[in-house]
């Protein structure tokens, strides 16, 4: 987990969060963020991964049969699941996702970070994009508030869950509805560039897509 916001994402929503814990994709590839440091005082923590190395306790494939994954990880159901950046790099996400959910204790909760919009990225490849409905989709039988969710576009910029994902509006009028005047002079001026041939290839276009993450928290309910 190298992304900024969602290490804001967990520390804005840390609360909600009891262990034991579960780390999926917990190999440290040098720009991580430390979870365990933020929770392992406050119960069991376990880092797993698909490859060994830094950070990682287990390698366990979470899309085996659950009986394999039950064995390797001793029978034992987590208060918290954190998956940050990890389901797009697994070839079998609804396999993946049924783990999770058999992993979570009643009243379990998990925080998941997924790409709405980003560039290919391997670790080892890079299959898949979500959105909101699509993450339950994922989870049936998880309880995702959307209150907490958002779409995380640069450092510290969270919008909502909404149909305006990852939108940068080259619209005046939107930008100054949204109350962003400085934003709807730039689109302004982003706009009449575009009509430009040598800027049109990149801004003849009603919006632009920038990089955004999912990130949302859904609870198992209790039995």
């Amino acid at each position: 987990m190298g992304d900024r916001n969602q290490l804001l994402f967990v520390e804005q929503n840390a609360s909600l969060f009891d262990g034991p814990f579960l780390e999926i994709g917990s190999r440290d590839y040098g720009d991580t963020q430390n979870l365990r440091a933020l929770f392992s005082p406050k119960g069991h923590y376990i880092g797993i991964d698909a490859l060994e190395g830094a950070g990682v306790d287990l390698v366990v494939d979470l899309t085996q049969p659950m009986e394999t994954i039950s064995a390797a990880l001793d029978g034992q159901r987590f208060g918290t699941i954190f998956c940050m950046s990890v389901m797009e790099h697994c070839r079998q996400p609804f396999a993946m996702a049924d783990a999770i959910t058999q992993l979570l204790k009643p009243g379990g909760v998990l925080c998941l970070s997924v790409p709405f919009a980003w560039q290919f990225h391997g670790y080892p490849s890079d299959y898949w994009r979500f959105t909101h409905e699509g993450v339950k989709q994922l989870f049936p039988t998880l309880v995702f508030d959307e209150s907490l969710g958002h779409a995380a576009l640069r450092d510290g910029e969270f919008n909502p869950l909404d149909t305006e994902i990852g939108k940068v509006a080259l619209s005046t009028s939107l930008q100054r509805k949204a109350g962003k005047a400085g934003r709807a002079v730039g689109a302004g001026f982003l706009k009449m560039i575009g009509r430009t041939p040598a800027f049109g290839w990149a801004l003849g276009h009603p919006y632009l897509l920038a990089p955004t993450m999912i990130n949302m928290i859904g609870r198992n309910p209790a039995a």
